[in-house]
């Protein structure tokens, strides 16, 4: 194998590192042209070292996730965008299941203004951001915690979250393939989404459009069993045809929603 340039070694370790780079933050850092680093992302991707998204590159992986914090910071204003709009569709007064994810939690914050809420959660840090919100009372599934990011696995979760009926679920995924497919990592937190769906009177499925450029080997279920789908972006047009097909609500939270 040929020995990798010093700069793309520093590219790949910042990659796997933060989960994923950009091409203007990497320009600026190493004081080349952004022509430069994109031939640069284009040769590591070649090499199958890196996986290209809008933007930048990913360090690939069909069985881990990216690093939470790394999560948090990819698509935020998007996802944002979309936790508003998840919070315009709920009235004071109603219940909820919000499950793991960078994307719920910003649901979370969106939701701390309303009243009367009773949220259901296997997400520490959705509790940590509702639980002192004076309109919402929480409720925490019991289970083992993730030390990568605060979920909440196991059968625990899965027996609490039965226990209820509630007017709306949000989830979100890891991925999402052409088919319409949506899919995880950890077979655990996907049986939790699974229970949630089916607890739920009404399902939001909350994804930014970065996740249908990545890949993950857990089947959640089909966007056809989703109510409502609300992301920042046009999706690809397979998606909004199976979309339209299926009578599921595509909405685009974006920049010039408002």
């Amino acid at each position: 194998m040929t020995p990798l340039p010093p700069r793309h070694l520093d590219i790949l370790e910042i990659a796997r590192r933060d989960g994923r780079v950009d091409v203007e933050t990497l320009a600026e850092r190493f004081n080349v042209t952004a022509q430069t680093i994109r031939k640069d992302l284009n040769e590591l991707c070649e090499a199958d070292r890196l996986q290209r998204v809008h933007g930048g590159a990913v360090f690939p992986s069909s069985t881990v996730n990216l690093a939470y914090l790394a999560r948090r910071e990819i698509a935020a204003p998007g996802k944002t965008h979309i936790a508003d709009h998840v919070a315009s569709l709920v009235p004071d007064g109603s219940s909820l299941i919000l499950n793991i994810g960078t994307t719920t939690e910003q649901v979370a914050h969106a939701l701390r203004r309303h009243r009367d809420l009773m949220v259901v959660t296997n997400n520490l840090n959705v509790a940590m951001i509702l639980h002192d919100a004076e309109g919402v009372d929480v409720v925490v599934s019991g289970g083992m915690v993730r030390k990568t990011d605060g979920g909440i696995i196991g059968e625990a979760a899965v027996d609490l979250i039965r226990q209820f009926k509630v007017d709306f679920a949000v989830i979100g995924a890891s991925a999402i393939d052409e088919e319409g497919t949506l899919l995880d990592f950890d077979y655990r937190e996907v049986r939790i989404a699974q229970a949630i769906m089916h607890q739920a009177r009404k399902t939001i499925l909350v994804a930014d459009t970065t996740k249908f450029e990545r890949r993950a080997p857990v089947r959640i279920g089909q966007l056809t069993d989703i109510d409502i789908f609300i992301t920042d972006a046009p999706p690809p047009p397979s998606i909004a045809e199976i979309c339209a097909a299926a009578e599921v609500e595509l909405i685009i939270a974006g920049d010039t929603h408002d």
